[in-house]
């Protein structure tokens, strides 16, 4: 990607750090936008002052202007975890809906590809196992989950309507239960909630018996299955993420066993719609894309664990409380220097 341009929409957060980082790796220009909502200036201060890297706190949900080429937007923006779209319900519907349609905006104004960040959650609590992209999902669409499920399926939708009605150049990709380094410990996802407990002696909280399964996929590769979707011309939707399959009681047990901590394993109750199972069939992405998962489950974690504990040894781990917004405010105004 040597001498393109690229925007990334909730490019400081999660898996948008890590995409903002590796586009600059391969000679990329990057424009990272966010409003810091639950993404954070901490995971792309490293970047801050590269040439080629500018960070714009902006609102995707109102008008938005990059000036200059574009030749790809990795539209990103979105709360992930339960607890911050619970937390920000009608934020999430809002980037979901209204920030697609500006990023679409952006992207067909700018002849540039675009590529959907979508979800595994479109699949709800889905009724086929594995999951295949042609599955149409079992979601509630009044349930508290709803306002992120339905948020990337309408997203999925208005994608497909500028690629079908416009001509725009454009992939969906559907991530499935990323993991890694940077993720907030108080993100409420299970495994930075269940290395946290493990780290700090509290109870492992799992939900219902723990029986429910998910696949989870170090960033990395997730990374991996992006960059390669968003250099062809396959317009999705394509499953990306880790087809080994675990019970939360199960990961729970291997993180306090990697951490060895003794702390007790807790059962509670088990959130509404939660899903009984998730597994992603990748045949496509592998057929497609030339890509699969490289990252076995156990190094993965091995690799967040360290850095969680760097993390939480560190006088830093007391904001951990906090907001995004609260923590960083001034690594934001830091930023705007490099607007």
């Amino acid at each position: 990607m040597k001498g393109t341009r690229v925007v990334v929409t909730g490019g400081a957060g999660f898996i948008g750090s890590y995409l903002c980082e590796r586009l600059l790796r391969r000679g990329a220009a990057v424009v990272c936008m966010d409003n810091f909502l639950t993404g954070s200036p901490r995971n792309v201060e490293h970047l801050i002052g590269r040439p080629a890297f500018r960070l714009v706190e902006c609102d995707l949900t109102e008008f938005v202007h990059v000036s200059g080429t574009v030749d790809l937007v990795l539209h990103f923006a979105s709360a992930a975890s339960p607890a911050d779209f619970l937390r920000h319900p009608i934020e999430t519907l809002k980037v979901g809906a209204i920030g697609t349609l500006h990023a679409l905006g952006l992207a067909t104004e700018k002849g540039a590809r675009f590529v959907l960040a979508s979800t595994s959650e479109v699949y709800g609590d889905p009724l086929e196992h594995p999951q295949k992209e042609t599955y149409w999902g079992n979601v509630n669409p009044v349930g508290p989950r709803s306002v992120y499920d339905e948020a990337k399926r309408f997203a999925e939708s208005l994608t497909t309507a500028y690629r079908v009605s416009r001509g725009a150049g454009t992939g969906i990709v559907r991530i499935f239960n990323t993991y890694g380094p940077r993720m907030r410990p108080h993100d409420g996802r299970a495994i930075p909630t269940f290395i946290r407990q493990a780290l700090l002696g509290e109870p492992i909280t799992v939900t219902g018996d723990g029986s429910q399964t998910r696949s989870i996929c170090y960033v990395d590769d997730t990374v991996d299955g992006v960059l390669a979707l968003a250099g062809s011309d396959v317009t999705g939707p394509v499953n990306i993420g880790n087809p080994v399959e675990m019970s939360m009681a199960e990961l729970a047990g291997t993180i306090r066993d990697l951490t060895g901590s003794s702390s007790p394993i807790r059962f509670v109750e088990r959130p509404v719609d939660d899903p009984a199972v998730r597994r992603p069939d990748t045949s496509l992405a592998e057929s497609l894309l030339g890509w699969r998962p490289r990252v076995d489950p156990v190094s993965g974690l091995r690799r967040t664990i360290e850095w969680f504990e760097e993390e939480l040894g560190s006088p830093r781990s007391a904001l951990a409380h906090s907001s995004p917004g609260q923590r960083y405010s001034a690594a934001a105004s830091r930023s705007q220097a490099h607007r």
